[in-house]
């Protein structure tokens, strides 16, 4: 499931984080599974770690702009 910046826009800090999670339950099983050699689809290691790449930017951005909306407020 690859994700747009639109629909990660839409979604709660807390959802995100819940992604970051998942995603990297994900990613460890997969790569336990490639190096068993039971993994059929290898391009879903750089799916996941793209989606996760996209989840921890989508939450930096948010960060960021929280921290810019203190310093000009202050």
């Amino acid at each position: 499931m690859s994700l747009t910046t639109i629909e990660l826009s839409k979604k709660s800090e807390a959802d995100l984080v819940a992604l970051v999670i998942t995603n990297r339950q994900e990613l460890l099983d997969l790569r336990f599974s490639h190096s068993t050699g039971a993994l059929e689809n290898s391009a879903r290691l750089g799916q996941v770690k793209r989606d996760i790449a996209r989840i921890k930017t989508a939450l930096n951005k948010r960060q960021a702009a929280a921290s810019a909306t203190k310093v000009t407020t202050s």
